[in-house]
């Protein structure tokens, strides 16, 4: 029996039969017919490009540890996901862009900035061990934060137009009009963190702990670290559902307090 302590780490063939997993995966597909042969293939060769890329280029950064890089690599991050986010909300409303940028980038700052203060405390600051991988899964989580509360949102703003505009007929503000859709869609965006963190440990193993585990760390401290990055992500998407939603506000409604479609 192999000694437990003893860390397994694929090789070249236990990569090989990993993509068979894949193989098999496409198979199925095709011999149901559901169109998704091709599809599969693409995603399995983007998935093995873009994270062994990803692979071999934080492995430069972890060994050149300089400050101006790790935060060029993670203003790339935060822009990427504001990306993804803005194009999941509407790809031609004005402006969308700079306020999912800023709930995203927000919502990272102020947790990893809490977290590296106050609970890890690495040396240096900027250490890329925690910084990058924090940052990483943070701005992951906002973006879809930020999606779900943005499109609900938006959606709700150009179907309930009537509604809306029959509260601002009858004296109300914009923020009082649009209140109970913003609620709801802010609720929206959370729904895949707090589900996260109710079945955490009992139905599902998280990523986490189970990346750390499987790379030989004590359960106790991959549980530990687990806990401190759900925390994380409860105030992160919650940061980023409420900038996005103020932002499509800011957007909707003029200084006149009028509904209009921004599109």
């Amino acid at each position: 029996m192999a000694d437990a302590a003893t860390n397994i780490v694929p090789d070249l063939v236990g990569m090989l039969w990993a993509i068979g997993l894949m193989a098999i995966a496409i198979g199925l597909s095709s011999w149901q017919g559901l169109g998704l042969s091709k599809t599969w293939a693409i995603a399995t060769v983007r998935a093995l490009v873009q994270l062994l890329g990803v692979g071999v280029f934080l492995s430069i950064v972890f060994n050149t540890e300089s400050p101006l890089l790790i935060l060029a690599v993670l203003v790339g991050m935060a822009t990427i996901a504001a990306v993804v986010a803005r194009n999941q909300i509407d790809r031609e409303m004005s402006q969308l862009f700079k306020w999912v940028l800023l709930a995203i980038f927000s919502s990272a700052l102020v947790t990893v900035t809490y977290v590296c203060v106050f609970v890890i405390q690495p040396d240096p600051w900027y250490s890329p061990q925690y910084l990058i991988p924090l940052t990483g899964i943070v701005l992951g989580n906002a973006m879809t934060a930020a999606s779900i509360a943005g499109e609900r949102l938006v959606s709700a703003l150009r179907n309930s137009r009537t509604e809306i505009e029959t509260h601002l007929s009858l004296g109300a503000t914009s923020k009082q009009a649009a209140s109970t859709y913003r609620k709801e869609a802010i609720k929206a965006g959370l729904i895949p963190t707090i589900s996260a963190m109710m079945v955490g440990g009992l139905v599902t193993l998280p990523g986490t702990l189970t990346g750390q585990i499987l790379g030989g760390a004590d359960p106790l401290i991959a549980a530990l670290y687990q806990i401190l990055i759900m925390f994380m992500l409860a105030l992160a998407t919650l940061i980023a559902a409420l900038i996005a939603t103020y932002g499509i506000m800011q957007q909707f409604f003029n200084p006149a307090m009028q509904l209009v479609d921004p599109k």
